[in-house]
């Protein structure tokens, strides 16, 4: 599903216009993003947790030349299913 069929599927479920829809999926999207951006943990109980976690810094290499290559400390996103969505895929 990419994002239009999300947007025509919560139009469809919600009442929504599509335009709503999509403003609303937005505004979500963004509300979530700036939590983890001030390090804050987003809970959405029954479907999952949204974390930022720091990595640290750590040596690769580079797939094509073999090269070793420093990949710099850095934040990442993380998301950990909720129990009612592991239990809907079961």
């Amino acid at each position: 599903m990419n994002k239009g069929e999300l947007v025509a599927s919560v139009s469809e479920k919600s009442g929504l216009t599509k335009v709503d829809s999509e403003r609303a999926i937005e505004a979500t999207f963004e509300s979530i993003t700036e939590s983890l951006q001030k390090g804050e943990e987003v809970r959405l109980v029954g479907f999952g947790s949204f974390l930022c976690v720091d990595k640290p810094a750590s040596d690769g290499r580079n797939p094509r030349t073999g090269e070793k290559i420093k990949i710099p400390a850095h934040r990442t996103p993380r998301f950990k299913a909720g129990k009612l969505l592991k239990d809907a895929l079961t």
